[in-house]
């Protein structure tokens, strides 16, 4: 009896024991193995401020390049040694994040920015890690110049590109839906985007006038007896043209009575001139017109030099 106990007991003891090393292996199995995090950080538009302090090596790129494909693998060796030299390396999906496409103005991929504490500078070098290696860790971004500030990602202008980009894409988007989900041919796609179009230039211009309105509102709603006065400066108006007109009327008169009297006066004085008293009918010969009267005095006195040398 006392053997088969001791059985019993030994037999529950390994059994215990096997099963308690069962779940020790089960528990380390489970673990979860420690692996390095990885160096390479991805920008987006909802975190791309964060490049704004400290330093940092951004890489512009796109899925389908070429050039990026082959960039890769350098690109995260290198991120590697960012954290041993103190520099974040990041990149940026072009096609996924249009916002920073067009903050950032990015014409060739892939693109690569140096930034130092907001100042950015384009990378032009070779692309290697050694390359990058020894652009930041012996400072050789700074023979490069900077970006000026107006072309700046926090500016005003790229701000503005960024949201023109942004709904490019959104447009995109809309049009690819239409067409593939909804089913909607490419023509009527064009014609639904030009009536929107359309339809809010008209919202937007309504608008602008109502704010000019409010901004500065119109005479005739500034002043309650508007009308009134217009009516007022309408009949002060046609008062001064007909005082105008009798005016000139008046003048008129006065110019043809100046024209009769200096007429008559000039007639008497011709007359006085030619020896005819007013009144008198004219000498013969006398109304002949000047030219002939010089051409017969001449004759005259030259008839009269012939009969004195005669004599």
């Amino acid at each position: 009896m006392a053997s088969s106990r001791t059985d019993t007991a030994m037999s529950q003891s390994k059994q215990h024991s096997f099963i308690c090393c069962l779940f020790l292996v089960i528990q380390l199995t489970t673990v979860p193995v420690w692996t390095k995090p990885d160096s390479l950080r991805e920008v987006t538009d909802g975190n791309w401020e964060e490049i704004l302090t400290g330093e940092w090596m951004i890489e512009f790129y796109a899925p389908w390049c070429p050039a990026c494909q082959q960039l890769q693998s350098v690109w995260k060796e290198f991120a590697d040694w960012g954290e041993d030299m103190g520099v974040n390396i990041a990149k940026v999906d072009v096609t996924e994040q249009p916002g920073l496409s067009g903050r950032f103005i990015i014409t060739s991929l892939p693109t690569i920015y140096h930034c130092k504490d907001g100042v950015f500078r384009k990378y032009q070098g070779a692309r290697t890690k050694d390359d990058f290696l020894s652009f930041v860790d012996e400072q050789k971004w700074t023979a490069v110049e900077p970006i000026s500030s107006w072309f700046g990602p926090s500016s005003f202008l790229m701000n503005s590109m960024s949201a023109l980009f942004k709904l490019s894409m959104f447009i995109r988007r809309c049009h690819n839906y239409m067409t593939e989900h909804l089913g909607i041919p490419v023509w009527g796609s064009y014609v639904i985007f030009g009536l929107a179009t359309l339809f809010s230039g008209l919202v937007l211009g309504l608008l602008l006038v109502f704010i000019a309105d409010f901004v500065f509102p119109s005479r005739r709603f500034s002043s309650p007896d508007y009308y009134q006065k217009k009516q007022t400066m309408e009949q002060a108006r046609l008062i001064h043209q007909q005082e105008d007109a009798h005016e000139a009327d008046g003048e008129e008169e006065e110019d043809d009575e100046d024209d009769e009297e200096d007429g008559d006066q000039g007639d008497v004085w011709r007359r006085r001139r030619r020896g005819s008293p007013e009144g008198r009918p004219e000498p013969r010969g006398q109304g002949l017109p000047d030219e002939a009267l010089r051409k017969r005095v001449v004759r005259t006195r030259e008839e009269q030099e012939e009969e004195e040398e005669d004599t």
